[in-house]
């Protein structure tokens, strides 16, 4: 099994995902373990002066200004967990714990935190028993960390609440940890409030959509390929010199991947006197500019995701020079704003898929292909109700694009005055891109089947691969009204599971 290591510089994306989805073992280094321990020994140092020192020796937030005694800080760690986990909702998914618990790892071996060594080791160890803490859809404003969300992950690390074994059974966390053999810990001054301050939840579901968006950028390309192809579209706007105008660098990479798909067509570029046209539609004709503004998005996207994941978010930190200061890097706005501008990006790029999903439908816009693409027009319906799926999905996305990170609802007795709304914005996000790939999926299927109905024209060979993968995959083609929903299921998953690309590369090679 794969093994990621942590040191004190960060982890990759890479790492994010391979302990998330992929189960990958954790080990620590040595050089993070003597961080850590370093660390510690200026916090116990603090706690052992009788000035007060937030995080160390007082209360939180509001109630800051409070002095605890020595006898009670083990108490205080403990209850900031135990009242800080107050999330409700549904169970948020294992891949979304995983990271968050991973992330939050990732800060604490940074040794800025002051959390010690054994703690550490106590959040690998219940990562790599497959231990999953039960953590709800709310609690968290983006704010002061995704506080409820790590506080019912630390709740397990004590040995409380309720967590998921690695066969997916909800049991007592004390009883799982026992089952693998780890103590449960015994929180000292500050780390209590360490385990809860950061952004690890919103910043792991950024790098996970990000991995999605990656394929699903592609798979529209396609898409839009095909579809162009069905629509006896021309391929002349695709041609790298027009792109080279207008500089953006996901245009290109999506005019160029779209080139690559038709490369071969026997249905683009040259049926324009049969029905003539002097420009394609926007949806057909713009395919590049609005999937390239996304890939745009995206890559603004990953710079902020790499600068965060090089980060150690806490407050307060402990800092070379012995300093223990608090601060506001917390905050979840950087990770909040590009979660938002990725929704609203996705429900762009299915909004263009469904006006061409809707043109192939169209028997006045579809330059000579069926009514609805049925076989008996009238007597069968075709497709009619799946562009209506369709068009459902998109209307939910456009309302998901509305940004998260625009409200702010003060906490804390207006300490927390100003919020990112962050873990909301990563929810509406993983729900988008869902979406996306079922849009996507319908102008697949539609496509596919407009393309098998241009009869005696040849299709290019990688949208040939495309069609023969997605009918191997149990997606029927052409033919009489039949049950769609299964035929649409099965399209969603072969899209999602990135095996249309895999298809077109065949012939394409790699994307872009």
């Amino acid at each position: 099994m794969h093994t990621v290591v942590v040191g004190t510089s960060g982890v990759t994306a890479s790492d994010v995902l391979a302990v998330a989805r992929d189960g990958a073992r954790i080990e620590l280094s040595g050089e993070a373990v003597a961080a850590l321990a370093a660390a510690r020994e200026i916090v116990d140092a603090l706690a052992a002066k009788p000035e007060p020192v937030y995080g160390v020796s007082t209360g939180f937030g509001a109630l800051a200004t409070r002095h605890i005694s020595p006898e009670l800080r083990a108490q205080l760690q403990r209850n900031i967990v135990r009242s800080h986990a107050a999330g409700l909702g549904p169970r948020v998914e294992r891949e979304v714990v995983r990271a968050l618990m991973f992330l939050r790892l990732k800060t604490v071996c940074s040794g800025h935190t002051g959390v010690r060594p054994e703690v550490a080791q106590t959040m690998a160890d219940v990562l790599n028993a497959g231990i999953t803490p039960v953590v709800h859809e709310y609690g968290s404003l983006g704010c002061s960390g995704d506080l409820a969300p790590l506080s019912h992950c630390a709740l397990t690390l004590m040995g409380e609440g309720d967590a998921e074994g690695r066969d997916g059974v909800v049991r007592s966390a004390g009883e799982l940890l026992a089952e693998h053999g780890i103590a449960p810990v015994e929180l000292r001054e500050k780390e209590g409030l360490a385990l809860l301050n950061g952004t690890d939840g919103m910043l792991g579901m950024l790098i996970m959509a990000l991995a999605d968006l990656d394929t699903l950028y592609k798979s529209a390309d396609v898409t839009a390929a095909l579809s162009m192809e069905a629509l006896l579209g021309t391929d002349k706007v695709l041609a790298p010199e027009l792109h080279a105008i207008r500089p953006h660098p996901g245009q290109g990479a999506a005019a160029a991947n779209m080139l690559a798909v038709l490369k071969g067509s026997g249905l683009t570029g040259h049926h324009q006197d049969d029905a003539p046209r002097v420009q394609d539609a926007y949806s057909v004709r713009c395919a590049p500019q609005v999937a390239g503004a996304g890939r745009d998005t995206m890559a603004h996207a990953r710079l902020v995701a790499e600068r965060e994941l090089a980060s150690a978010v806490d407050n307060p930190v402990v800092l070379p020079d012995g300093r223990v200061e608090s601060n506001g890097n917390f905050h979840g706005a950087p990770v909040a704003y590009v979660l938002d501008f990725l929704a609203i990006a996705a429900a762009d790029l299915a909004s263009i898929a469904e006006r061409r999903t809707d043109r192939l439908l169209d028997k006045n816009r579809s330059h000579g292909l069926p009514p609805f693409l049925a076989d008996d027009a009238g007597v069968d319906s075709g497709l009619m109700i799946a562009q209506y799926t369709q068009a459902a999905l998109v209307s939910e996305l456009k309302r998901l694009a509305v940004p998260a990170s625009a409200d702010s609802i003060p906490s804390s007795a207006m300490q927390e005055d100003h919020v990112s709304m962050g873990w909301s914005a990563a929810r509406k996000l993983r729900t988008a891109v869902d979406n996306l790939a079922r849009v996507l999926a319908v102008e697949l299927y539609a496509a596919t089947r407009a393309i098998e109905l241009r009869e005696g024209l040849v299709p290019a060979p990688a949208s040939q691969a495309a069609i023969d993968a997605v009918r191997a995959a149990g997606v029927q083609g052409p033919g009489p009204d039949r049950f769609l929903a299964p035929d649409l299921a099965a399209a969603d998953a072969f899209v999602r599971a990135g095996r249309l690309v895999e298809a077109v590369e065949t012939v394409t090679g790699p994307l872009r």
